[in-house]
């Protein structure tokens, strides 16, 4: 990870954080009742303090299987189409959004100018030099950056590629949707390790060490000062840390023999193919890792701002724990088939399952989803006719009480003016606190969010 980038740690930023420290290490906390780990405001009314909201993006490339993509009916009582029951148990906390559109990204030509502006809404340039707009989930990071030791987590599960479409874009649209400005994606980290080393500031030649063994001490020390539930809750945190953390090790060896195998064949390692590049070669447990890694930086304030590029435009990953035989670009081409039915739901489970861990994070009288938006969001409708017109997208979280959930809702009949995907964002940006009155193409809130 470049340590210039938006990514990368900044500890001086923050101040007034009570975090669990050892050698080349800085354990962040969870929320704690008893002890005020994260120096937060406090309310207008002055009694309790104001628990953060986070945004985070998954982005899952190639269209739905459109059959089995809808719901009906609200709250408890909503009905899932199969490609959405990974979903079921959070019915109440869950809003599927229908028929709104990204503008730019309509009528361009397929794959890059319909995934680069994603979450920008920019219109992109063709050709050599690179040109959109900031992406939304950096102009939170912007906003909220100071009060976190990262601005953004800017996570992915394929290497970018390179090289441009037949349609003159740049490949550089379809393997980034996190942009920090009109010319630059952000540096997307793919490795499990190097996300986790940022997540601890793991650093130094001590990384391979047990970031749990070094903060001992301090854990210890914490733990005769806190309440018995915060105890109980810290060893909960611990706990878990060490479950990812035992999966990351396996991975770091991985990895490193795959750096030396990129020094020995002269081949750079974004070039080669999983596993030689110390990518693991199940991507199940790949995807579920950086959720895990996402999960403990929302509980922990590391950052209020993620973005998870499951899948890249034109994705060569392969399923063969779902008995699918084609690549998944390949098989988006037969969208309504069973074999893409089961690449959807499979997408959608990883939504699920980020949700579900964050659900489990008591915070306050809250849950860390509670106070969370997660947005699952594809650049097409249809994969085989690579229709943009319209975008599956799913939020889960109430972002603190400031968005109604359990709701189906179609703007399909309204006109485009009423149904842009940027509304969208430009609604969520004001109900985390940002003065914006318009972003990308819109200039008004999206209605009835």
């Amino acid at each position: 990870m470049n340590p210039n980038s938006k990514t990368a740690i900044q500890p001086t930023r923050v101040s007034r954080r009570t975090v669990l420290r050892g050698a080349g290490v800085a354990m962040a906390l969870p929320w704690f009742e008893s002890l005020p780990v994260w120096g937060l405001e406090t309310s207008s009314g002055g009694s309790a303090p104001t628990l953060p909201k986070r945004f985070a993006v998954q982005f899952m490339a190639c269209g739905v299987n459109a059959n089995h993509w809808w719901a009906k009916g609200s709250g408890s009582d909503m009905e899932l189409g199969k490609s959405l029951q990974p979903l079921a148990p959070l019915r109440e906390k869950l809003n599927v959004i229908s028929g709104l559109f990204n503008r730019s990204a309509v009528g361009v030509g397929i794959h890059p100018g319909q995934t680069g502006n994603i979450l920008s809404g920019a219109s992109l340039q063709k050709g050599a030099e690179l040109r959109g707009g900031i992406s939304v989930d950096q102009v939170l990071a912007n906003h909220w950056g100071e009060q976190t030791a990262q601005p953004s987590l800017v996570l992915g599960c394929e290497q970018p590629v390179t090289g441009y479409h037949e349609t003159n874009f740049s490949m550089a649209y379809s393997s980034h949707i996190s942009w920090q400005n009109s010319t630059s994606p952000v540096p997307m980290e793919v490795y499990p390790a190097l996300a986790f080393d940022s997540l601890f500031d793991n650093r130094g030649n001590r990384r391979n060490q047990s970031v749990l063994d070094r903060v001992q001490e301090h854990a210890e020390s914490l733990g005769r000062k806190v309440s018995s539930g915060d105890k109980a809750k810290l060893d909960e945190y611990l706990t878990s840390v060490r479950e990812v953390e035992k999966r990351i090790e396996r991975m770091r060896g991985e990895q490193d023999k795959a750096v030396e195998r990129s020094h020995q064949q002269g081949a750079p390692l974004v070039t080669m193919e999983r596993p030689d590049n110390g990518l693991p070669e199940d991507i199940r447990e790949h995807m579920q890792l950086m959720c895990d890694i996402i999960a403990l930086a929302f509980q922990t304030d590391k950052t209020r701002v993620a973005s998870l590029l499951l899948c890249r435009d034109i994705s060569g990953l392969f399923y063969p724990f779902l008995d699918v035989r084609k690549a998944h670009h390949s098989a988006s081409h037969s969208d309504l088939n069973d074999d893409y039915e089961r690449i959807t739901r499979y997408y959608v489970s990883q939504l699920a399952y980020l949700a579900g861990k964050l659900n489990g994070m008591a915070e306050g009288e809250s849950t860390v989803l509670d106070n969370s938006c997660l947005m699952f969001v594809n650049n097409m409708w249809s994969g085989n006719k690579h229709d943009s017109t319209k975008l599956p997208l799913v939020m889960v979280g109430g972002l603190g009480q400031t968005l109604e959930t359990g709701r189906v809702l179609d703007y399909s009949e309204r006109d485009d003016d009423d149904r842009k995907l940027c509304g969208l964002y430009l609604s969520l940006m004001q109900r985390m606190g940002l003065p914006d009155t318009s972003f990308g193409d819109a200039t008004s809130p999206l209605g009835e969010i």
